[in-house]
């Protein structure tokens, strides 16, 4: 597009099915990489990625030619259908409907990206569902109980 500069972060999160414990360290990694590849292929710039056993935190420079929900469903589908296909787990692997999207400014960047890369530590503190429910009032975010996560 000839004339348009864009500056957009956005923060990510989302959930395997009933968000239950099923991203095991031994596949973190590779499945990391396969959703970095999808980011990439759609001209976004990955900033930082953190597969926890419950969740996913995703931090990308975000090209707006994709809509976003459009992003996260392929992240969602071509991601399930890799984890599937691979048969890491008994059963049917699917994320659960619906994500956080957080945008943050440039200088926000770093932090972010550390707190990201930190999510190991801060879980020995903090369950995903305290966390997420911080990062929704940090970000002025009105939310229904209802259509939060399935929490276990």
């Amino acid at each position: 597009m000839a004339n348009t500069y864009t500056q957009i972060y956005i923060h990510l999160v989302f959930a395997p099915l009933g968000r239950e414990n099923v991203i095991s360290k031994k596949h973190k990694e590779e499945i990391q990489k396969y959703i970095t590849g999808i980011i990439q292929n759609r001209k976004h710039k990955l900033l930082a990625i953190n597969c926890m056993p419950d969740h996913v935190h995703i931090f990308i420079g975000y090209q707006p030619s994709q809509s976003l929900p459009d992003l996260l469903r392929d992240i969602k589908s071509f991601s399930s259908k890799f984890i599937n296909d691979k048969k890491w787990m008994p059963g049917k692997f699917l994320w659960q409907e619906g994500y956080g999207a957080f945008s943050y400014s440039n200088s926000q960047i770093d932090s972010v990206i550390k707190y990201i890369n930190a999510q190991e530590e801060h879980h020995k503190k903090a369950s995903f569902k305290e966390e997420y429910l911080k990062i929704l009032k940090k970000c002025n975010v009105e939310y229904n109980e209802g259509y939060l996560f399935n929490w276990l």
